[in-house]
């Protein structure tokens, strides 16, 4: 045997859990024939099986077609990878049809006719965008009609010069209809608001702090 095809001791590292492992191999070996030989200690199909020596990627072949032939030496550590799967079918072709329908904005099945007539027009023939029609379904009819209301009056406020006294009201506005109702018996957290001035257990007031004083609790 001559000096080129003696055999060498090499280090195979598999990148993940394990040990790495040593390997007698030629010293002048194709890089095919090594990767099935790697594979088959390593329990690795070898389509799966990227060798990885003095941090090149090595070859099956060269450019020309040829195989090509990789010289190893004694204490050589070849790192092992398996190359990812690909992704299933799919998520490489893109998402189905019935896919692609659950994720769009839909509106509910109690919706009135009307509502269902004005969404599929906007949505089969306008081409509107999901987020748009997210917006001008998920708003009340209640709400629609304020905003229309606003745009309405903001250029009568602003020929009067009331602009700003307009943006204060709508402010106020905008707080007094989302004060929400109060079930019975619920209490606010303001004293003020409830009946005979009532506070919530625990609340901490001038008049608890001079109490507490008083009794030598402070």
């Amino acid at each position: 045997m001559g000096e080129e095809e003696r055999d060498v001791e090499i280090t195979v590292k598999r990148i993940g859990p394990g040990r790495p492992t040593k390997m007698h191999i030629p010293s002048a070996v194709r890089v095919l024939e090594l990767r099935r030989i790697v594979a088959a200690e390593s329990d690795i199909p070898v389509e799966e099986l990227k060798l990885i020596l003095r941090g090149r990627t090595l070859c099956d072949q060269g450019i020309r077609g040829d195989d090509l032939v990789v010289n190893l030496k004694d204490g050589d550590s070849l790192i092992a990878a398996v190359i990812p799967k690909p992704p299933a079918q799919y998520m490489r072709e893109g998402l189905d049809e019935d896919d692609d329908d659950e994720l769009k904005f839909q509106i509910p099945e109690t919706t009135n006719w009307w509502k269902k007539s004005i969404f599929t027009f906007l949505q089969k023939k306008m081409k509107f965008p999901d987020f748009v029609l997210m917006a001008i379904f998920s708003i009340s009819l209640k709400a629609w009609f304020g905003i229309i209301l606003w745009f309405t009056l903001a250029p009568i406020a602003q020929r009067w010069d009331m602009g700003p006294i307009f943006i204060l009201g709508t402010g106020f506005a905008v707080i007094l209809l989302n004060l929400g109702k109060r079930q019975d018996g619920d209490v606010s957290a303001y004293s003020v608001f409830n009946e005979n001035f009532r506070e919530l257990p625990g609340t901490l007031n001038a008049d608890r702090l001079d109490r507490d004083i008083r009794t030598g609790q402070l």
